[in-house]
């Protein structure tokens, strides 16, 4: 997940490379991480998106693909939950909160 972020993630995906049952993995990573997969990622990838929104590395269009997003209204929708902000918000000069911890 941490390579290739915009890859459409499953846990039937992830399961098979880790060579367990979907149920096995599932339990494994809440335990290990604090949270589901799907949660997890989707916590990384809006980490990743406000990270390059804040050093201006793109359009929210450019960053909501590179993350794994298919529109910039769909990053927008997640982003808002997540963070509480639209993702087009200046960045600059607020405090850094990191997406995993909103969680």
């Amino acid at each position: 997940m941490h390579r290739d972020p915009a890859h459409p993630w499953t846990v039937a995906e992830l399961a098979r490379a880790g060579s367990v049952s979907r149920p096995v993995l599932a339990t494994r990573f809440k335990n290990a991480v604090g949270r589901g997969p799907h949660e997890y990622l989707t916590a990384r990838r809006i980490e990743l998106a406000a990270e390059r929104l804040r050093q201006g590395e793109g359009t929210v269009a450019s960053i909501a693909h590179s993350v794994g997003y298919g529109s910039d209204s769909a990053l927008s929708t997640v982003f808002k939950r997540v963070m509480g902000t639209s993702p087009r918000d200046d960045y600059r000069g607020h405090p850094s909160t990191e997406a995993a911890d909103l969680f």
